[in-house]
């Protein structure tokens, strides 16, 4: 346990004496990493949300299925609830929705603009909730099959509009996240090569008493990984700070956007995940920087 305790000892003693020696060099490497990961952060966090606001549109979405003028409400009604992606039916006879629909024309005289048009020119609807966006044209296909089913109405543009949109975001993120990547590893790859030749005296002096390559060039790995993970948790730091300071932003503004806020909500799992993924993540950065940086030392 002592001997265990030693080594330790020695590996970060090592390994804060480099970073000391990699003066700005390091600032340089941890900013990076910062960039690298807060973009990343930040895309992957909308994605998220995304989803989110996508199954919050879902699941508040009414499809609109009208009736033939002969169909009975009682008689449709039965076979839409048979449907498994049907969560909630709702139903608005004729009668209501042409009430509705003189009420918001400004219409004062309901029984003349009843015999003006020569009866109720309406018909009976269903408004039907289901689970997901993703789900509504499949069952919109079923539902214009049931009998007594004149058509369908919904938002099919405006959810394939946000689906688009978060497919771009994905494929611009894993753009720049790739190239901020290939960044991030060269100029931590360049400092820990810098700290490796202002020590080389002391890697020869190590080699000549019979340390080995990996005892030698272990805290310039861990270096490596140092500033992955600062990078990690600046870029966290920073990601919950804007996260909070849009939150209180939006929390004064009108209901709809209130609906959107709660929408871009993330879970407690989510929320639990992005530190967790952007530590992973420049974790190994730092340790890909660092073995590139080390391996033509330790060939030779």
């Amino acid at each position: 346990m002592f001997k265990f305790l030693s080594k330790l000892d020695y590996l970060l003693r090592e390994t804060l004496r480099g970073l000391r020696r990699g003066g700005w060099m390091n600032w340089a490497a941890v900013s990076t990493v910062t960039v690298l990961l807060f973009l990343f952060g930040m895309s992957l966090q909308a994605s998220w949300q995304m989803e989110r606001l996508l199954t919050q549109f879902g699941s508040q979405l009414e499809v609109s299925v009208y009736l033939d003028p002969g169909a009975r409400v009682e008689m449709v009604a039965p076979a839409v609830k048979k449907i498994p992606e049907v969560v909630e039916i709702k139903t608005i006879s004729k009668e209501q929705a042409w009430k509705s629909l003189v009420k918001e024309l400004l219409i004062s005289d309901i029984d003349g603009a009843t015999q003006q048009l020569e009866g109720n020119p309406l018909v009976d609807e269903l408004k039907v909730k289901v689970h997901n966006s993703e789900i509504v044209p499949v069952l919109a296909q079923k539902l214009v099959k049931i009998p007594g089913v004149d058509g369908v109405q919904y938002m099919d543009e405006a959810l394939q509009r946000l689906a688009q949109l978060n497919k771009g975001l994905s494929y611009v993120s894993l753009t720049i996240t790739t190239l901020l990547t290939l960044t991030a590893v060269a100029v931590i790859t360049t400092t820990i090569r810098l700290i490796v030749m202002a020590r080389r005296r002391e890697i020869e002096i190590m080699q000549l008493v019979g340390a080995t390559t990996v005892w030698i060039y272990l805290p310039f790995i861990l270096q490596g990984i140092t500033f992955g993970l600062v990078g990690a948790a600046i870029a966290w730091l920073l990601i919950s700070t804007v996260g909070r300071t849009l939150n209180n932003l939006l929390t004064s503004q009108p209901n709809f956007i209130q609906f959107l806020v709660n929408g871009l909500q993330l879970s407690p799992i989510q929320i639990f995940m992005l530190p967790v993924i952007l530590l992973c993540l420049g974790g190994s950065v730092g340790l890909i920087g660092s073995l590139f940086a080390v391996r033509r030392f330790a060939v030779r």
